[in-house]
């Protein structure tokens, strides 16, 4: 058995290295590819490193089924995928090996040339240095084309994102490959031009060595600047306490010290972490809940100065020309569970951030003002995009990129959607448009529950609802075929984007694909869902779907005529070619009538359950009155009736259950 991606099969893949991180990386390709029987190697010369990662592993996976994550005929099966051993023979036949040793460049080249031995030309080989330029740890590798670094986060098995790092010699195929196939197997890969750090780790640096340069100012305790930290930037843990929890201080030391000769002269190892270090000592950090308090002088000091320095960082890499905003963006979120530096810029107001900036380098000379700030703060902010717009000839692929929340719209995302579909109405070089989600396992997960939960008055719930049809018809009504490839599930607004396009295909043999869950959460769909799936599927089984937020598979949702089909390929290349045919008239689909459609009388009765029977009258009349006028009617007359569920009690409570509770826990409606 293997795994086979585009035009890559893999069976074996080799990890070198069982330290921190090694395991940790062979995990995460154990959980996503042993379905396909591919076999993961652990490969290290010290049998006690090889015996602690084994256990280390299986201590995790026994973990996953007690929390349910795995059953436990899944959790065997990535057991028995990893292979812990000593003797480099191992390796032979592998198609990727990726090496996890020690950060030094003479180890890492005598890994990757005895690898070299025992691969052939076709082998991928990869590093996961943290700082390292490929061309430094590849130089002495014949084919340096199929040579990059994949740097992982802490921890590896679960942090999702990896920065790709090409040498001048990688192949560019081979970089969007891998950019690909990281994304097929639930990772959050960004493409980095090789640089000294790449684009994450130094603002991670650059935040600890702020951190400590507080310490030796006399600014705070490690427990104080820790806590300020938190607060000033919205990390998961302090400084300090990342430093500890991955064993940082060796590595961090030696980073600062290199980027300051290799980026810029301020990154430089403080001598309380050159101190920590020479002892082997941790960090004194707050215990498990400890509270620690500061005062506000000491708290707004320190905070203006950690915002100064991560916003200086930021912009900082940006300055260099390594790495695209958006992916600079999303990926400092994700992987180091800290604010997105650009949009908290944006939110804080570019004029305040601008300043902080601005401070923080006067007080800190050796740290240059980024000149993109200046630009940034001329045209009032930065300019950001939660999706990615890409040509494939003569089809314009846009996919809705917001992994952090499985890609879940809000009106600046449809926006976004819309200006990008306009920039190409008028080019003839276009013939259709692709719109798919980032990911394997949501198209989009709705609508951005804390943007509904600000609604107050029904004026407010129609003038929201039109706003997101407007957006949403301008896709059905576009001059162009524009097909949905449903990568994952879709649920409530993005089933709704879903139906306005010309035509949908899903991925095959998934057990969830579809659902409009509002009534759940005590409103009804407000994007059209009211209307669009009654004229899809006919108005008695839309009916039975909206008014029980039971959820559809693939399956179904191709026999009831809710997507064109299943695709067993590739999902895009398969949504390319439909998107072709239809434009050439190779293939005709079946659109949304925008006529009044016939309904079979009065609306049957249907077990709801819990849910609202107040919500259940007001869906009611939306379908069933709606599929008696027009489209455009039946859409305004949804809108209303959204705006209505805003005078109910049970839209409060739906939404603050789903706050306070999650998706699984059902509200107590009092049909009111």
């Amino acid at each position: 058995m293997s795994y086979n991606f585009k035009n890559i099969n893999i069976s074996k893949i080799s990890v070198i290295g069982a330290g921190q991180i090694g395991p940790d990386i062979a995990l995460h390709f154990a959980k996503s590819l042993s379905p396909y029987g591919v076999s993961v190697i652990v490969v290290d010369i010290s049998p006690q490193a090889l015996e602690k990662a084994k256990e280390k592993a299986h201590k995790k996976i026994n973990k996953g089924v007690e929390a349910g994550a795995f059953k436990p005929e899944q959790a065997e099966r990535i057991k028995n995928a990893l292979i812990f051993s000593a003797d480099y023979e191992q390796v032979r036949g592998s198609q990727l090996v990726i090496e996890a040793a020690t950060e030094d460049e003479n180890i890492k080249d005598k890994i990757f040339r005895q690898v070299e031995t025992l691969t052939d030309d076709t082998c991928i080989y990869l590093s996961n240095s943290s700082h390292m330029q490929p061309e430094v740890i590849f130089r002495n590798i014949k084919n340096k084309s199929r040579c990059l670094v994949a740097h992982y986060f802490f921890p590896a098995e679960i942090n999702p994102v990896v920065e790709l790092v090409p040498g001048k010699d990688t192949e560019t195929k081979l970089l969007n490959l891998l950019l690909s196939f990281y994304e097929a197997i639930g990772k959050v890969p960004i493409k980095v031009k090789s640089s000294y750090g790449y684009a994450i780790d130094p603002i991670f640096e650059g935040i600890c060595q702020t951190a400590i340069m507080c310490y030796e100012k006399g600014w705070g305790s490690e427990k104080e600047i820790d806590a300020a930290a938190v607060k000033a930037l919205g990390q998961g843990v302090g400084p300090f306490t990342a430093l500890n929890l991955t064993g940082g201080n060796p590595i961090t030391a030696h980073g600062l010290d290199e980027m300051g000769k290799l980026l810029m002269p301020w990154f430089k190892t403080p001598a309380a972490l050159h101190e920590k270090n020479q002892k082997k000592e941790n960090w004194v950090i707050a215990q498990r809940g400890e509270k620690v308090e500061l005062s506000p002088e000491k708290e707004e000091k320190l905070v203006n100065e950690f915002r100064g320095a991560f916003f200086a960082l930021a912009t900082f890499i940006l300055d260099i020309g390594i790495v695209d905003i958006n992916d600079l963006n999303m990926a400092c979120e994700m992987s180091l569970v800290i604010k997105a530096p650009f949009t908290f810029m944006n939110k804080l107001g570019i004029d305040k951030s601008y300043d902080l900036v601005k401070n923080f380098c006067t007080s800190h000379p050796s740290f240059p003002f980024p000149k993109v700030l200046e630009k940034a703060k001329a045209e009032g902010g930065w300019k950001l995009l939660d999706i990615v717009a890409s040509k494939h000839e003569d089809v314009l692929l846009i996919t809705i990129r917001r992994p952090k929340v499985l890609n879940a719209l809000n009106l600046e995302v449809l926006g976004q959607i819309k200006n990008a579909m306009e920039e190409v109405k008028d080019d003839n070089s276009i013939k259709s448009v692709v719109i798919t989600g980032f990911g394997t396992k949501a198209f989009v997960s709705g609508a951005d529950i804390n943007m509904l939960a600000s609604l107050k008055t029904p004026a407010e719930g129609y003038n929201n609802s039109r706003t997101f049809q407007a957006v949403v018809d301008y896709v059905e009504n576009y001059a162009k075929p524009v097909v949905c490839a449903m990568n994952g599930f879709a649920f409530g607004g993005g089933n709704e984007l879903a139906m306005a396009c010309t035509a949908r295909i899903c991925k095959k043999g998934l057990p969830v694909l579809v659902c409009q869950p509002e009534v759940n959460l005590g409103f009804i769909p407000g994007a059209g869902g009211t209307q669009r799936l009654p004229r899809i599927v006919g108005v008695e089984k839309a009916a039975e779907i909206l008014r029980t937020a039971r959820s559809v598979s693939s399956k179904e949702a191709a026999e009831i005529g809710l997507v064109y089909k299943e695709a067993e390929g590739d999902l895009v290349d398969e949504a390319v070619k439909l998107a072709k045919q239809i434009a050439s008239g190779e293939v005709k689909v079946k659109t949304v009538p925008k006529e009044p459609i016939s309904t079979n009388g009065n609306p049957k009765p249907i077990e709801i359950g819990h849910l609202s029977k107040k919500i259940d009258e007001i869906i009611v009349k939306a379908i069933y009155e709606g599929s008696r006028l027009t489209l455009k009617e039946g859409l305004d007359l949804e809108s209303r009736m959204f705006g209505e569920c805003l005078n109910t009690e049970d839209m409060k409570i739906g939404l603050e259950n789903f706050k306070t509770n999650g998706p699984k826990m059902k509200a107590n409606f009092i049909h009111k």
